[in-house]
């Protein structure tokens, strides 16, 4: 079953945050990861429960492959940059 890897980011210094996403693509397609959705534009139809900001959405083959990608020991070299320069939240949300 496929996994979505979802992320709201918050940029607080875009310019450190191109480095980033300058390193992260490549090793989320390395782990099957296609990005579907990168900061395209929303239109947010209800927010009781959460007001997303700029949303990321990577597809991969499954849940495992999802976690494998972020808990390798070459995405968690690159996170602190993220940490650095934005605020997110992050879920893996198995789908269809």
């Amino acid at each position: 079953m496929a996994a979505y890897l979802i992320v709201d980011t918050l940029l607080d210094d875009p310019v450190r945050y191109e480095d980033y996403k300058l390193r992260a693509r490549p090793l989320a397609e390395r782990f099957g990861g296609e990005y579907l959705a990168r900061g395209g534009a929303m239109t947010i139809k209800e927010a009781e429960l959460w007001s997303p900001t700029r949303l990321v959405v990577v597809k991969f083959a499954d849940a495992l492959s999802a976690n494998r990608f972020y808990d390798s020991p070459e995405y968690q070299e690159i996170l602190p940059i993220s940490k650095e320069s934005a605020r997110r939240t992050c879920v893996v949300l198995e789908g269809i």
